[in-house]
């Protein structure tokens, strides 16, 4: 699994595995999914990553198991 932050672009992009995406789908505004050839989800994008939270400090994400 795989974390990417753009500045840049203001996005955050979370790859699951390495599988070829064959499909993205818009689910939401500014949230893709992208899936593979057994249609499952492996890829998340997030644009706009700012204006979804007033808080978003993206030097400072938390990764958290449970």
């Amino acid at each position: 699994m795989k974390l990417h932050v753009d500045r840049t672009a203001d996005a955050l992009y979370l790859r699951l595995d390495a599988s070829a995406i064959v499909e993205s789908q818009e689910v939401a505004p500014g949230v893709v999914l992208d899936y593979n050839e057994s249609n499952e989800v492996v890829g998340v994008e997030m644009l706009n990553l700012s204006r979804r939270s007033a808080d978003v400090r993206l030097s400072a994400l938390e990764f958290e198991t449970v």
